[in-house]
C-alpha cells in the first residue's frame, strides 16, 4: 500500500497529482498532516504542496473536460466529506488518461458520486444566499452568522460583493470559526476571538446598531402579517426553510 502524506489543502491535492504522474506511482490513501497511517503500509510518500505543479494539473484539465465540469472540483472539496479527495484524485485520473471526457461517463461510479456531492454542495450555496439575514452594526457595518452543512462561504461571495458592493458586511461561519470581511471590493479572510454575538447568531445590544432591533421588530410583524393561516403547511416549510437555519433568522425567532 502507497500513502501518500499532504496538507489537506486543494492545492496541495493537485500536486499529489503532479507528483504521482512525475514518479509513476499512485497513492491507495491519502493522509493530512496529523492523520494517523494504517498499520500495515509500503511507502509513505511526502507530497510539498507546489503552486507551479497545481498549476499545471489544473490547465492540464482544462483541456480534457468542460469549464463546468472543472468547476466542480474544487466545488466537491469543499463538502469536508470524509475520503473526497481520495474520489478526486480517482476522478483527476481518469479524466488525464481517457481519451475523451468522462463527464458524462454516469456509468462510472466515481463520476456519478462526484456529481451527487456537487449536486449536495450547491444546494447549500443557494440556502446560504437566501437564508442569510444581515444585522447592522454600530459603525455602520452589516454582519451576519451562517452555519453551513458544507464550507460553502467561498462559494457566495461573489453573490454578495455584486449584491453590497457599495457597503461594508461581515460573513461569518461560526460551525468553523472564520469569515470574509468586504470593505472597497477587498475580501478579507477574517478569524474572530472575541464573539458580539450570542447563540442565535443575534448582536449584542452594544454592537447593534441603535434602530437594528426596531427593524428586526418590523421585519417579523411584516412576516407574520403577510401569513395566511389556512395555507400553513409546517412539513413543507420545514423542507423549503430547513430547521438548522431558523435561529439565524429574525422572523423565526421567539
Amino acid at each position: 500500500m502507497v500513502v501518500f502524506r499532504y496538507d489537506r489543502s486543494f492545492e496541495g491535492l493537485l500536486t499529489a497529482v503532479f507528483d504521482a504522474y512525475a514518479h509513476h506511482e499512485f497513492p491507495d490513501m491519502l493522509l493530512g498532516e496529523a492523520d494517523t497511517p494504517p498499520l500495515f503500509f509500503d511507502e509513505m510518500v511526502r507530497i510539498y504542496t507546489d503552486s507551479e505543479k497545481s498549476t499545471r494539473v489544473w490547465n492540464g484539465l482544462k483541456r480534457r473536460i468542460s469549464e463546468s465540469a472543472l468547476y466542480m472540483l474544487p466545488d466537491a472539496w469543499l463538502s469536508e466529506l470524509p475520503g473526497v479527495d481520495m474520489l478526486l484524485f480517482k476522478y483527476m485520473r481518469k479524466a488525464i488518461d481517457a481519451p475523451c471526457s468522462i463527464e458524462l461517463n454516469f456509468g462510472d461510479a466515481d463520476v456519478m458520486e462526484l456529481l451527487k456531492i456537487w449536486k449536495s454542495v450547491d444546494k447549500e450555496r443557494l440556502r446560504v444566499i437566501q437564508f442569510v439575514r444581515f444585522q447592522k452594526t454600530v459603525d455602520g457595518m452589516f454582519f451576519a452568522c451562517v452555519e453551513p452543512v458544507y464550507n460553502v462561504l467561498p462559494l457566495v461571495l461573489d453573490h454578495f460583493k455584486d449584491r453590497f458592493h457599495d457597503q461594508k458586511w461581515l460573513l461569518y461561519d461560526v460551525k468553523r470559526d472564520y469569515g470574509f470581511f468586504y470593505d472597497e471590493r477587498v475580501t478579507t479572510e477574517v478569524h474572530l476571538d472575541a464573539k458580539q454575538w450570542d447563540e442565535n447568531g443575534r448582536l449584542n445590544e452594544d454592537s447593534a446598531a441603535t434602530d437594528e432591533l426596531f427593524f428586526q421588530k418590523l421585519w417579523k410583524g411584516y412576516y407574520s402579517s403577510m401569513t395566511i393561516k389556512e395555507r400553513i403547511n409546517p412539513r413543507l416549510h420545514r423542507q423549503n426553510l430547513p430547521v438548522r437555519f431558523w435561529k439565524f433568522l429574525p422572523e423565526k425567532r421567539k
